[in-house]
């Protein structure tokens, strides 16, 4: 998903961990641009309602980039420069899913009355 550029200046670069995995990604990405460089937008996030999100505006309007960063969940990875030994979890499960009770009825409820789900989307 993400390539440098062939002209690029190298970067110096950091040791993450991305669900228990180490990584090593340029110290200039975003959380969130390291996660999809490494895992692709396949299962970034999995909202409350059950769909599979990921990240969109790359810029903190969406919200689709929340992650848990360092055991704080519900972080917004584009705005979040990733560190030297910053521990990233996606959030996959229920437990961690991010939208509230008063988000998943009013957003799920009018997905379901026009017959769609998040994947549809």
């Amino acid at each position: 998903m993400f390539k440098r550029h062939e002209r690029a200046t190298a970067t110096p670069e950091v040791t993450i961990t991305i669900d228990g995995a180490s990584c090593q990604v340029p110290s200039t990405l975003s959380v969130s641009a390291a996660v999809l460089m490494h895992q692709g937008a396949a299962g970034y996030r999995r909202h409350a309602a059950g769909g599979h999100r990921a990240p969109l505006c790359m810029m903190g309007v969406c919200h689709d980039c929340l992650i848990t960063i360092d055991d704080a969940p519900n972080r917004q990875g584009c705005l979040v420069t990733v560190e030297q030994g910053m521990r990233v979890r996606r959030q996959l499960d229920e437990e961690t899913a991010t939208a509230s009770r008063w988000d998943i009825a009013n957003h799920a409820s009018g997905d379901e009355q026009r017959g769609r789900d998040d994947a549809d989307l």
